[in-house]
């Protein structure tokens, strides 16, 4: 029988653990953005082609795996009619569209642009679960949302309403990328509680992937690949998809949605970063003030109340 301090030792180890898997997560998927925005850039590759092969080879994989690891249990997921409805809604709503338009974006605009309008996000989550328990905001959730919306018009804007910074395309993209991710974070828990998160994610991508392939036709599309292309994209689909999402996933499982959000904040960071750097774009100051305000939405959301609410 566990002590107290025992209980409380495993709970810091595992909160430790959730908060590195998330961290080591996001920069995944900030290195696999602009992996995808080198890849349109310079090798011909559109989103339509990529995203459809990224979901289902690593769909396909992790199945494989699963499937020799504990045959039985690899289709247990479509047993019952809840769990298949939970997990073909998770692969179109959450999983395809949140891919789809979050690689989108970058085409028409920049990795880290992408990334930052996609941090969104969490402020969207805030609004869904006031409406879904009936209850007004907290004082802090107002504000999280303010600065949300204000960082995504200064990145949209530049400060001036009369035009836009971005194509409205991108923006429009961006913003669907955004509300993507409130499926894609709230949707499998359910599934997340019966059945292990690369299984889960698994299905999404290889539901997602497959519609994707049928509307898209990526064979037919004519791309540069060469070493470069290869390296990239089997970059984005082990590290930035396979490795990427079974990190995130499993640190919201153990640490919690809110305190996810908050260390994956690393993700727009490591985005920009790579995305000047590498990709040599130039950000201008509402570009960093919006960043720093939607950033500081995801601390402020996270910072703990003395009264919590469910």
């Amino acid at each position: 029988m566990q002590t107290n301090n025992e209980s409380k030792q495993n709970q810091k180890k595992e909160m430790l653990l959730g908060t590195f898997l998330t961290i080591v997560g996001g920069i995944l998927w900030g290195i696999s953005g602009v992996c995808g925005q080198f890849l349109f850039q310079n090798k011909e590759v559109t989103a339509a082609w990529l995203v459809p092969i990224r979901l289902v080879t690593a769909g396909l994989l992790l199945l494989c795996y699963y499937f020799f690891k504990d045959k039985g249990k690899t289709f247990d997921i479509w047993k019952t009619k809840r769990n298949r409805t939970d997990i073909i809604v998770y692969g179109l709503a959450g999983m395809m569209l949140c891919q789809y338009s979050y690689f989108q974006t970058i085409e028409w605009s920049n990795a880290g642009t992408a990334t930052v309008i996609q941090y969104l996000g969490p402020a969207l989550i805030v609004v869904w679960v006031c409406f879904r328990t009936k209850r007004l905001p907290q004082k802090k959730e107002v504000l999280g949302v303010f600065l949300a919306v204000t960082g995504i018009f200064l990145i949209a804007t530049h400060g001036n309403p009369t035009s836009l910074a971005l194509s409205q395309k991108a923006l429009a993209m961006g913003l669907l990328s955004a509300v993507s991710v409130v499926v894609y974070t709230i949707k499998p828990a359910r599934l997340q509680a019966q059945f292990p998160t690369p299984l889960v994610l698994a299905w999404g991508m290889l539901i997602g992937g497959a519609v994707l392939m049928a509307v898209f036709r990526p064979w037919d599309y004519q791309v540069i690949f060469d070493r470069e292309t290869f390296a990239a994209v089997a970059f984005i689909i082990f590290f930035g998809t396979m490795a990427g999402f079974s990190l995130y996933l499993t640190g919201v499982k153990m640490i919690g949605s809110v305190k996810a959000s908050l260390v994956s904040c690393v993700e727009p960071v490591a985005s920009m970063v790579l995305t000047a750097v590498w990709m040599k774009v130039s950000f201008t100051t509402p570009d960093l003030i919006g960043t720093l305000f939607v950033i500081a939405t995801i601390i402020i959301l996270a910072i703990p109340t003395k009264k919590r609410q469910k």
